[in-house]
């Protein structure tokens, strides 16, 4: 059975078999996606990804085992600092945070544990720790993609000629419009593009060379920055439900076998 972490009385939780229940760990953050998407970006995807995976998840196995943790709000944004709005832990915070919950968790007896990132600036932190928690505590720390990006089903939602879509793109908006289409504003959207890095064959901002990208390294056709990568102008709510969809889609056959693992 799928339930909300927090909405277990203590005596309910002293009853989950704590051993072979996975508790799901959604990672979100506080940071700046343009001028047309809201600052829990990430927070509303996390919020709606869980959302989605359950209803996947029952569709196969009505008692699958998991509790749903509450979002963590806040992540490592430190490519955003400089775009009003947004908010950061330093990494070695934000790294301890997570342990700590871990450790509680731990405490208690849980052994599985899937941290779903849906910020990709988190995801160092998580790889880390989760290697960490394995030799420190002998537990199971999994790691979970939130975005299907490079899916077909999710790439053929792109607008045509949008190459750069990225941070704060057309993916992520139309994610977010599939939750509260009121959120967006799309009249006041901006393309972004990789200034630094468009004409480069090797180095770019992901890739075998790449740097620690910052969100100045995303800028109007203008030149200003606007830290986001492509066009925004293109996203739907009908996208974003096909993105969500797909996304959790692709990730119940890996949470399946979590729920095998025996560590």
């Amino acid at each position: 059975m799928i339930r909300n972490y927090r909405d277990l009385t203590r005596l309910e939780m002293e009853g989950v078999d704590r051993a072979h229940t996975i508790v799901l760990i959604p990672l979100g953050a506080l940071e700046q996606h343009g001028n047309q998407a809201p600052l829990g970006t990430d927070d509303i995807i996390a919020e709606a990804m869980t959302s989605y995976l359950k209803k996947e998840l029952e569709a196969v196995d009505p008692d699958f085992p998991m509790l749903i943790f509450p979002v963590i709000p806040v992540g490592l944004s430190t490519e955003h600092r400089n775009f009003c709005g947004s908010i950061t832990l330093k990494p070695d915070t934000y790294y301890h945070v997570l342990y700590d919950i871990c450790v509680s968790l731990a405490h208690h007896g849980f052994r599985k544990i899937a941290f779903l990132v849906c910020h990709g600036g988190n995801a160092p932190i998580v790889q880390v720790l989760s290697r960490e928690l394995r030799s420190e505590l002998g537990i199971s720390p999994f790691i979970l993609s939130s975005g299907a990006f490079s899916h077909p089903d999710v790439v053929a939602t792109i607008s045509p000629g949008n190459v750069w879509d990225f941070h704060g793109g057309e993916m992520e908006t139309s994610m977010v419009m599939a939750v509260d289409e009121s959120l967006v504003k799309l009249e006041t959207s901006e393309a972004g593009i990789p200034t630094a890095f468009k004409d480069n064959t090797t180095l770019k901002p992901y890739g075998n060379v790449s740097i620690g990208w910052v969100s100045e390294d995303w800028k109007t056709a203008d030149g200003k920055p606007i830290g986001i990568g492509g066009d925004p102008s293109g996203a739907s709510a009908e996208k974003g439900r096909i993105i969500l969809e797909t996304s959790a889609k692709v990730l119940v056959p890996g949470l399946m076998e979590i729920r095998n693992w025996e560590a």
